[in-house]
């Protein structure tokens, strides 16, 4: 599968933009993490493209119920399988390194965007750990969020938390422009 046949089945169950940047955002960390350990960062990508793109149509379904859509639409076993594990729910478990970065930067990915859509600069590059660890304090803030699964993810990878934000906000600012989160002023 290629990165614009799984931007076209994203965009083919999904028709909210904030979800299709929230594959942006999880593909560009994928990405990142990819080329950081070594690995095909077209896989990866894919991955982190695909992760949600049943979610809008079937949230209590997913990402189970996906899975024969995926399988159809020719995504490789490795993909479909990461997008399987990346629910706590789903008990499957998370063994590869790319399972186990899906889950860590999915719930993260989200709450980064949020944080950084609170900035003044309204900019990715100007979220550091301290302002993402005191928001998690906030329970109101970017509430569906789950804090553990952001924690827990960071433990899996056998990595800090702070350093894991640290690389998830340097993977979303290479893709801000797509992401909206490029900010609206210079700090």
């Amino acid at each position: 599968m290629t990165r614009d046949e799984a931007w076209d089945l994203l965009c083919e169950h999904t028709k909210s933009e904030s979800l299709r940047k929230h594959g942006l955002a999880v593909e560009a960390a994928m990405r990142h993490f990819a080329r950081r350990n070594g690995e095909n960062e077209e896989t990866w990508a894919i991955a982190g493209l695909l992760h949600d793109f049943d979610y809008e149509r079937d949230p209590a379904g997913h990402p189970q119920n996906g899975k024969p859509i995926l399988e159809q639409a020719g995504v490789p076993g490795p993909i479909v399988h990461a997008i399987q594990s990346h629910g706590d729910h789903t008990g499957i478990p998370r063994v590869t390194a790319m399972e186990k970065t899906l889950y860590a930067v999915d719930e993260l990915c989200g709450f980064v965007t949020a944080v950084a859509l609170v900035k003044p600069s309204k900019a990715v590059r100007d979220v550091e750990p301290t302002s993402v660890r005191k928001k998690m304090k906030d329970k109101a803030f970017a509430r569906a969020v789950s804090r553990d699964m952001m924690l827990k993810g960071a433990e899996d990878m056998g990595m800090p938390f702070d350093d894991l934000v640290v690389e998830v906000v340097r993977a979303m600012d290479e893709a801000a422009d797509r992401l909206g989160l490029e900010g609206t002023t210079t700090t």
